[in-house]
């Protein structure tokens, strides 16, 4: 499309600028797309592999709970875990990828995990409550991954927007002015051309 500007020399000295300044965005913004594709991909794989790993884990320390739920009575199960003698501390930050801040969480335990004597606790229940607790810094890894590639995921589609707009609509129409531009300017000087000829036969 033939955008709506005068078919003048200065208009197509204007719009050639801004067609390199069309082209050279595009350039900065397929190549922008195409790395976070690329760290997209990297993290899907992650959480694909993350998953799959926790799920396994949490499903074996699970057995191991229900197998100290079955050997242990209720009273003795409840005042083993009541009173945790762990504290976690949570630090949340941020990693800088291209103009993003994609999250990071970072946990510390002090203390054990094990707040009770072990003579009238299952081995199971020891199992259990340590696998989870190996468990939680890998839970927060994967939310911090999948969280990720939320914000990966609607990056990409903003930037594939602002790409095709360049691409498929500001490029092609800069592109048809400039041509339009350029062949209304020859015939107006062929135009001029012929009525200097006219003239110089009339004069002579």
């Amino acid at each position: 499309m033939i955008l709506e500007v005068n078919a003048t020399r200065m208009e197509l000295m204007r719009l050639k600028k801004r067609l390199k300044l069309a082209q050279r965005g595009y350039d900065l913004l397929k190549r922008k797309q195409d790395e976070l594709m690329r760290q997209f991909l990297e993290l899907v794989e992650q959480i694909g592999n993350l998953r799959t790993e926790i799920e396994d884990r949490l499903a074996n320390a699970h057995r191991e709970f229900l197998m100290a739920r079955s050997v242990m009575d209720r009273e003795t199960m409840e005042e083993s875990i009541m009173f945790p003698n762990q504290t976690l501390n949570m630090n949340v930050s941020t990693v800088p990828v291209m103009n993003l801040r994609l999250p990071r969480f970072d946990v510390k335990s002090e203390g054990s995990v094990y707040s009770y004597g072990l003579s009238t606790t299952s081995g199971d229940l020891d199992s259990a409550l340590g696998a989870y607790s190996e468990l939680l810094p890998e839970m927060l890894r994967l939310s911090h991954v999948e969280r990720s590639v939320q914000l990966l995921a609607n990056e990409i589609e903003v930037t594939r927007r602002r790409v095709n707009a360049l691409e498929y609509i500001l490029i092609p129409n800069l592109q048809d002015t400039i041509k339009y531009i350029t062949m209304r300017l020859d015939e107006m000087e062929r135009s001029n051309l012929s009525r200097l000829m006219k003239v110089k036969e009339i004069v002579s």
